[in-house]
C-alpha cells in the first residue's frame, strides 16, 4: 500500500540537510551558549549566526529575533507580554474570529484579568475588512494581533494594509505568521508589523523550537523569568541544535521558495478544479486565490470529515479535517463556524495541504481514492440523497 503525507500545515518532515546541520551540535558542540570557555563561545557563534540568517529572511535586524519553544509560545508571549507591558494605558486588544487557539486562548486569559477584546468578523472568505478594523480601534485599544494566514483554509490576509491602519493610531499589531514563514516572502517593513511569530516544524525545521520578531522599541513584558537568555527577554538555556536547524530550513525555504510556490500552487488549483468535478455537493472553503500556495479545504456535505480522514488513512493517505492542535475535539471548527457553515457542513470538512515532496502521482493517488471514499461514506448516510 501507498504512503501518501497531504498533512503539511499540521507539520512538516525535517529536511535532511536540517538534520545534518543540526547532528555536530548534539555531540561535537555541546556547549551552553552561555559559557565563557571555548565549548560555550562556539555555541555562541552559532546562536548568533543563526539569529542572522532569520534575521535577513525577514529584512529585521538581529537583535529583533527572540528564539522561543515554537509558535504557541510566541504567540502567548507577544499577546501577554505587550498586554502587561501596557495594561496602564489601556486595557483593548483587537483580534479575529478564526485565529490560531495560541492567541485565542491567551486573549481569553485576559479577558478574565478584565482586559476587553474584539474579536472581529470574517467574510465568507474567511477575510478580515480593514473598515471593520477601523470601527473597532478605540482609546483604550493597545494590541492588534491578526493571523498572516489561515492555518485551515489558508486565506491569506491583507496583513500590511491592516497593520497600516494600526500603525497610524500609534497601535502595535502582532502576526502569526507561522503557516506563511518559509512558505511565501516576508518583509516586515512592508507588512508593517511590530511581532511577528514563526514556527520551525512549519517549515522542514526541528519541532520545539520558533521565534518571535519584536521590532526595536516594542514594549514586551518577559514572562519566562530565570537567566538573561536572549538580552533578558526569554529565559532559559538555549536550544543550539534546534536553533541551528530552523535557520538552515529558513536557507533551504529561501532557495527553494519560487520553486516549490510554483509547483505546489499547480497542484492545489488541480485539486481545487478536480474535486467539485469528481465529487458533488462540495464546498471549497478559503479564498479562492489569495490563499496558501499548498492548501485545499473542502466541505464534503452528507459525511463526517472524521470518517473520511480514517477512510483515507487505511488506503495510506494522511489529510486532516482541521487544525491538528484541535483534532480529537468533537466540535466543529470554529474557522468554517466563522465564515458561515453550519455545523452539518462544517462538520465535514477535509484540509489536503502539500509540501517539499508531494508530487503529482500523490494527487493521481488521492483523487482516484477521494471519490470512492466519499460515494462509500454516503452510502451510509440518511441525509444523502443522489443529485440532492
Amino acid at each position: 500500500m501507498e504512503k501518501i503525507y497531504l498533512d503539511y500545515a499540521a507539520t512538516t518532515p525535517t529536511d535532511p540537510q536540517v538534520i545534518a546541520a543540526m547532528e555536530p551540535y548534539f555531540f561535537e558542540k555541546f556547549g551552553n551558549a552561555s559559557s565563557l570557555h571555548a565549548y560555550g563561545q562556539e555555541a555562541k557563534k552559532a546562536l548568533e549566526d543563526s539569529r542572522q540568517a532569520v534575521a535577513e529572511s525577514i529584512n529585521a535586524k538581529p537583535e529583533e529575533i527572540v528564539f522561543t519553544s515554537g509558535g504557541t509560545e510566541s504567540d502567548n508571549s507577544a499577546l501577554l507580554g505587550v498586554a502587561y507591558a501596557l495594561e496602564k494605558k489601556g486595557r483593548h486588544i483587537i483580534t479575529s474570529s478564526i485565529e490560531h487557539h495560541a492567541v485565542s486562548e491567551p486573549a481569553k486569559l485576559l479577558e478574565k484579568r478584565g482586559f476587553r477584546i474584539t474579536y472581529l468578523p470574517v467574510d465568507k472568505y474567511g477575510m478580515v475588512s480593514p473598515e471593520d478594523l477601523k470601527q473597532a480601534i478605540s482609546n483604550e485599544t493597545i494590541f492588534i494581533s491578526i493571523m498572516h494566514a489561515n492555518n485551515e483554509i489558508g486565506t491569506i490576509q491583507p496583513i500590511a494594509e491592516l497593520a497600516k491602519i494600526a500603525k497610524e493610531k500609534g497601535i502595535y499589531f502582532h502576526t502569526d505568521a507561522v503557516q506563511t514563514f518559509g512558505h511565501i516572502p516576508i518583509n516586515v517593513n512592508e507588512l508593517n508589523v511590530d511581532l511577528l511569530s514563526l514556527s520551525a516544524h512549519k517549515f522542514y525545521g526541528p519541532k520545539g523550537v520558533g521565534a518571535l520578531y519584536i521590532r526595536k522599541g516594542t514594549r514586551v513584558e518577559t514572562f519566562l523569568l530565570g537567566g538573561d537568555q536572549e538580552r533578558g527577554r526569554r529565559a532559559s538555556t538555549h536550544n543550539i541544535s534546534g536553533i541551528v536547524g530552523c535557520s538552515r530550513a529558513v536557507q533551504l525555504c529561501l532557495e527553494n521558495m519560487e520553486n516549490e510556490t510554483k509547483l505546489q500552487t499547480a497542484l492545489r488549483d488541480r485539486l481545487i478544479k478536480e474535486i467539485p468535478a469528481k465529487v458533488d455537493a462540495v464546498r471549497l472553503n478559503g479564498h479562492p486565490t489569495k490563499r496558501l500556495p499548498n492548501n485545499v479545504n473542502f466541505s464534503i456535505k452528507y459525511i463526517e470529515g472524521e470518517s473520511m480522514l480514517l477512510s483515507l488513512d487505511m488506503l495510506g493517505i494522511a489529510v486532516s479535517t482541521g487544525s491538528a492542535c484541535t483534532s480529537t475535539s468533537l466540535e466543529p471548527s470554529h474557522v468554517l463556524l466563522a465564515i458561515g457553515l453550519d455545523h452539518e457542513t462544517a462538520h465535514g470538512s477535509l484540509r489536503i495541504t502539500m509540501g517539499r515532496w508531494t508530487r503529482e502521482s500523490d494527487i493521481d493517488y488521492l483523487m482516484e481514492k477521494l471519490p470512492m471514499v466519499v460515494k462509500k461514506l454516503r452510502a451510509m448516510s440518511p441525509l444523502y440523497e443522489p443529485g440532492k
